[in-house]
């Protein structure tokens, strides 16, 4: 029955982490990787999208010096894609939910954390601007910012995380339960062998 349990909580470990992950991170072919923040500077960046792009994920790569980002709900940096002269994505960026950041480098301390923007549903053939800016968060050590586009991506199953989620906690909370039953059982008293006779007989 423990055994079940802790099948029942790596189900809903995958289902409501790691394949929304996954699907943020890697469905589709990526466009490319451009710098928009580099000494100090924000620089807008046009890129020519074309239909068959449709959807596109926007990704943000943030290189800092830190262990972890901290914002306290501020926001570090925002984000506006526009398109014949069209808002078609504004979002804003706290990074503080990455907890694994990657390694910029083994002889640097920077770490690179990421967030993702948005998706752009349906793409018109042409130049997106897409511009990044400093949020309210300005306590943030930026070293580099990196825009990532990725085109064809599939789209995330708003059930998978509250499912996940809900398997998670029943595996979790039946395996506990399954420690504690099996702790207060009482010892059979003929599991035990019986104890050494001395003397004859």
């Amino acid at each position: 029955m423990r055994f079940l349990f802790v099948l029942i909580l790596l189900a809903g470990a995958g289902v409501g982490v790691i394949y929304p992950w996954a699907m943020s991170n890697f469905s589709g072919q990526e466009i490319g990787t451009w710098r928009v923040y580099e000494q100090g500077r924000f620089k807008p960046l046009t890129v020519p999208l074309a239909a068959r792009d449709a959807p596109v994920r926007v990704l943000v790569d943030l290189t800092a010096r830190a262990e972890r980002i901290v914002s306290q709900q501020r926001t570090v940096l925002t984000l506006t894609a526009a398109s014949n002269g069209r808002t078609v994505l504004a979002s804003t960026l706290q990074f503080n939910h990455s907890d694994n950041p990657r390694q910029a480098s083994p002889q640097l301390p920077d770490k690179i954390f990421r967030d993702a923007a948005g998706v752009i549903a349906t793409v018109s053939p042409g130049p997106y601007i897409f511009t990044v800016g400093p949020g309210d968060a300005d306590d943030i050590p930026m070293r580099a910012v990196d825009l990532i586009l990725r085109s064809g991506v599939g789209e995330i199953d708003s059930r998978a995380r509250p499912v996940g989620f809900s398997l998670m906690a029943i595996g979790l909370i039946g395996f506990l339960l399954t420690l504690r039953s099996g702790r207060g059982r009482p010892e059979n008293p003929n599991s035990q062998p019986p104890p050494p006779r001395w003397g004859r007989g």
